[in-house]
């Protein structure tokens, strides 16, 4: 609230009052008023005017009606501005607020979207996430099965040698056997021989009888030994070939075995898989149903959280528009207190002037 006034006395019972100007907050309420002569004391003029009427009238009738023209001139700038100002004031005045509802729907979209948005990034994000801890738990169990494949395959290797060992072993057997064959038929045929031999010998000898003490049966030593030689031979052929089979049998059971060993490890192998396998689809769906809550627990905190944001997006539009429209305000108030402090600036220095003026015009007055 700024308000100004100025008052001046001249003369013997006359006052002058200046102008005065009020105005409130907001530059509401604006007020001008106008100069006036006032006359204090009545009784005394006519007092006066009974004995010094011609003097005074003389003395006061030029400055009165310069004071009057004065003062009409000032009448008229004062009403010129206050026309101004009620033109100022119905221009540059404070304005009804404007109506920004048809913005709404658009501002609902945009946020509507930019939520949309959210949450798709914020699913991205977490779809990203659960791709680098599944190429994990891929990697781990690569490396896993890698590490199982690098074992197994070196058993493999190793029943590989051992099959090489046994073909060899087999292999030299049947040589051996071979060389045994070829032995057993050389002693039937040296010994057929000899037979042959003998039964030559014996065939082309005279026989000369003589009185004489019974001598040596050859015939019969002869197929002694034949028997004895036959019975010997086939009883190497039969060492022989027990031998020969039993080593054969061990032979067999130890491939057997070594075979029933590998497709015991290939039955471990294929179970192993199986696991692996069964326990690959229970960690995705493990970690398909953790995903699934998690997402739904996010889901749900954030259809908690949204008419929150909604209600704080609202206030910051609402606090934001406030701020706007306040500055606007005080920008105004700010141009219109310039402008009335120029115009008080104005009237003051008019003011001073005319104080000086009347004061030296009571002054000569008085003297």
């Amino acid at each position: 609230m700024t308000s100004y006034s100025y008052r001046q006395y001249f003369g013997p019972g006359v006052a002058f009052r200046a102008p005065s100007m009020h105005w409130g907050s907001s530059g509401r309420g604006v007020s001008v008023s106008s100069a006036r002569l006032v006359s204090r004391r009545p009784g005394r003029v006519r007092r006066a005017a009974g004995g010094h009427e011609k003097l005074n009238m003389q003395n006061l009738n030029d400055p009165l009606a310069s004071y009057l023209d004065k003062m009409c001139a000032l009448e008229a700038a004062n009403r010129e501005l206050e026309v101004k100002i009620h033109d100022w004031y119905q221009t540059q005045g404070p304005r009804p607020s404007r109506d920004y509802s048809h913005y709404y729907k658009t501002i609902q979209d945009l946020r509507d979207k930019i939520l949309g948005a959210t949450v798709e990034n914020s699913g991205i994000v977490l779809e990203i996430d659960n791709a680098r801890l599944a190429a994990d738990d891929f990697r781990t169990k690569t490396e896993t099965e890698q590490a199982l494949r690098m074992s197994m395959e070196a058993d493999i290797n190793g029943l590989r040698r051992v099959l090489d060992e046994l073909t060899l072993a087999s292999t030299d057997l049947e040589i051996q056997i071979e060389g045994l064959k070829e032995e057993l038929a050389y002693l039937k045929k040296n010994h057929e021989e000899k037979i042959s031999g003998l039964r030559g010998q014996v065939g082309g000898q005279v026989s000369v009888e003589v009185d004489s003490a019974p001598g040596t049966d050859l015939a019969k030593i002869l197929s002694d030994m034949r028997s004895q030689y036959e019975v010997i031979a086939v009883q190497n052929w039969k060492d022989a070939e027990a031998w020969f089979t039993s080593r054969t049998e061990e032979l067999n059971r130890e491939v057997a075995g070594h075979t029933d060993q590998l497709q015991m490890n290939r039955s471990k192998v294929a179970d192993l898989r199986r696991t692996l396998q069964g326990l690959e689809l229970q960690s995705r769906l493990s970690m398909k149903a953790a995903l699934e809550g998690t997402l739904a627990r996010f889901g749900a905190q954030l259809a908690q959280i949204q008419p929150l944001i909604n209600c704080i997006v609202a206030q910051l539009g609402d606090v934001r528009a406030d701020s706007e429209r306040q500055n606007q305000e005080y920008q105004q108030f700010m141009d219109v207190k310039s402008r009335l402090e120029q115009e008080i600036s104005t009237y003051r220095s008019l003011l001073e002037g005319r104080e000086d003026h009347y004061n030296n015009l009571s002054a000569s007055k008085v003297l």
